[in-house]
């Protein structure tokens, strides 16, 4: 039988879980191990301005979608996530969006919601692709996402079958100067009939320590 070859990592989880490796309460599997290896698991999400449609006290709700909107659905999953991988509960998330014609509600909370994060980092919510507008080249979702002992995470979700990239994102991703990363250019799955089809997009959103 082959040896099994343990690495640094491998040797701390047991350590851990044997107990030999000793920690204070508040600091998780995945804190440890960042601070004992140097490692991150993951970039903190590019930050994109926020633009002049915010508007606070959005509603909480993940369903922005109502019977009969025009635009094709969209679902969007994800989890808030530190930077070691560790699951955020409780995050603040707020999102806002045009509606299929690329209008903001400045006077109501259509298209406009506050969400939470659960124990384990997720975050869900049902809306439509929003549209086109004049000031802007692609088609956005806005975010802010804010959770104690961490920097505030203001960014945009794009969509990679937005046609302004003419099919090839890595490529045409710069033709919206506000879009300051590939990453934030998300693949797109359609799920179901073409008369009912749902957008699903996954959208990790990774936060700095304060």
């Amino acid at each position: 039988m082959p040896r099994r070859r343990w690495s640094r990592r491998d040797v701390l989880k047991e350590c851990l879980a044997g107990g030999v490796l000793l920690t204070t309460a508040h600091l998780c599997e995945a804190d440890v191990l960042a601070a004992w290896t140097g490692e991150q698991a993951a970039p903190p999400t590019p930050h994109v301005e926020m633009g002049p449609f915010y508007k606070k006290r959005a509603p909480m709700t993940a369903a922005l979608r109502g019977a009969g909107d025009s635009g094709v659905a969209l679902s969007v999953t994800g989890r808030v996530l530190g930077a070691q991988g560790n699951p955020i509960q409780d995050a603040v998330i707020e999102i806002w969006q045009a509606d299929d014609a690329g209008l903001y509600d400045l006077d109501g909370y259509r298209y406009r919601a506050t969400l939470a994060s659960t124990r384990s980092g997720d975050y869900a919510f049902d809306s439509i692709i929003p549209g086109h507008y004049p000031a802007r080249v692609a088609r956005h979702v806005h975010y802010l996402v804010t959770a104690p002992g961490y920097k505030p995470l203001s960014t945009q979700l794009y969509f990679a079958t937005d046609e302004v990239f003419e099919g090839n994102p890595d490529k045409n991703y710069r033709k919206d100067p506000l879009i300051t990363s590939r990453d934030l250019v998300r693949p797109v799955t359609l799920d179901g009939n073409p008369a009912s089809a749902i957008a699903r997009v996954a959208f990790e959103l990774v936060l700095e320590k304060a």
